[in-house]
């Protein structure tokens, strides 16, 4: 069984940082990819990040070389560092899985069978 827990969200002003957990197993780290995934108001969800079991991580033009995934196996959990937040980065956030061992070309899409509660960031002006 896959479990997917996430951490950390609340409000931040623009152009602050946050960085969000996900806390799951060693089992799902190794064969898993985790993808954080985003919903904001009124929007479809929309996958920002996948790390695949294989070691790569990609990211999707809207928050690449602002957002951060570390994959930490001593604690089994996949961090989120977001840095320059806008207001558009507001959303709840989830922490997603799928089996790896690479992501999906199309993980923007969110293509996940296993998915935590999500987590709710909001970037205040």
């Amino acid at each position: 069984q896959v479990r997917l827990v996430e951490s950390g969200g609340g409000s931040v002003p623009l152009g602050g940082s946050l960085t969000l957990t996900c806390s799951t197993s060693r089992y799902t780290l190794d064969y898993y990819n985790i993808g954080w995934v985003r919903q904001a108001p009124g929007k479809e969800r929309e996958g920002i990040t996948c790390s695949s079991s294989d070691g790569d991580t990609h990211y999707t033009e809207s928050v690449k070389d602002r957002f951060i995934v570390s994959k930490d196996k001593d604690n089994n959990v996949v961090t989120l560092q977001m840095n320059y937040l806008k207001p558009e980065d507001t959303g709840v956030y989830y922490c997603a899985a799928e089996k790896g061992p690479t992501c999906d070309s199309l993980f923007f899409l969110a293509p996940y069978h296993y998915w935590g509660r999500g987590t709710q960031v909001n970037v205040t002006a």
